[in-house]
């Protein structure tokens, strides 16, 4: 049994130290049998729980743990990193502070951003004279694993800064009442591959719309969702409470219980 010492100098340094124990030849066999590519499930399944811990303030204890989950994902692998003679994570330790450093130049510098805007326009400028070869696309850049919805906004935000965008949300809306009509075109053809297309074209529009109206697609996703399924649940609990089965009663039944629930919430 490994001895845990008691004079780490900082509560993360006692953190790397059970990392590494854990790595060890002695350690765990399957901390020790993980790859980047092994724990990429776990990567994204810690970001999305941090994600909801985040919105739960009545929750912190959940949001400290899961903000702990991902830091554990960032020095596994540093650690993998390290054993193969790669980097370390005071590596990207310093190259995180030197690229903050080097694109607040009005924090570290002598350049004047007196507001959010030229703080962003100064951001981006720095940040493409920091490419080491020339992208071959505007839309280079995008990670390929984004969400959906995430990645449609973040390509659509790329194409916009060269150019390619609507100057205001008319645009985007005029594009979703013609994507929904050729929707319809490719349902009543039965296509089933000509519909799978309309139907992206319009959740693209869609996204698109969102940007404008500065609305994150996600976000209002994800919020939305949540909204129904509570929402449903107080359906459902209401039906059962009155002795109904909720498969035994109509939809116009379950409508006007929805309604009540809701009218209920927004209160």
């Amino acid at each position: 049994m490994k001895v845990v010492p008691k004079d780490f100098t900082s509560p993360f340094e006692r953190l790397r130290w059970v990392l590494k124990a854990l790595r060890a030849p002695d350690g765990c066999p399957w901390d020790r049998e993980q790859t980047l590519q092994s724990i990429q499930p776990c990567l994204q399944e810690e970001c999305y729980e941090l994600l909801a811990a985040m919105v739960d303030d009545e929750n912190l204890d959940n949001h400290r743990e899961e903000l702990g989950d991902v830091l554990l994902q960032v020095l596994f692998q540093c650690d993998i990193r390290e054993d193969e003679g790669s980097f370390t994570f005071d590596d990207v330790a310093t190259v995180l502070a030197d690229k903050l450093i080097r694109r607040h130049p009005h924090v570290f510098g002598d350049v004047n951003a007196s507001d959010t805007e030229t703080v962003l326009k100064n951001w981006e400028t720095i940040k493409q004279t920091e490419h080491k070869t020339p992208k071959a696309s505007a839309l280079d850049g995008v990670p390929v694993n984004l969400p959906a919805l995430l990645k449609a906004q973040r390509t659509q935000h790329k194409a916009a800064k060269v150019g390619f965008d609507w100057k205001d949300a008319d645009g985007p809306e005029a594009k979703i009442v013609e994507e929904l009509a050729e929707l319809r075109q490719a349902i009543a053809s039965g296509n089933q591959t000509a519909i799978e297309d309309e139907y992206g074209d319009v959740l693209f529009s869609i996204v698109n719309l969102a940007r404008h109206i500065h609305v994150d697609a996600e976000s209002a996703l994800r919020a939305a969702t949540e909204k129904f399924a509570r929402r449903f649940r107080a359906v459902e609990s209401r039906v059962k409470a009155e002795g109904k089965v909720m498969k035994d009663l109509s939809l116009e039944a379950l409508d006007q219980v929805w309604d009540a629930v809701k009218a209920e919430q927004m209160s």
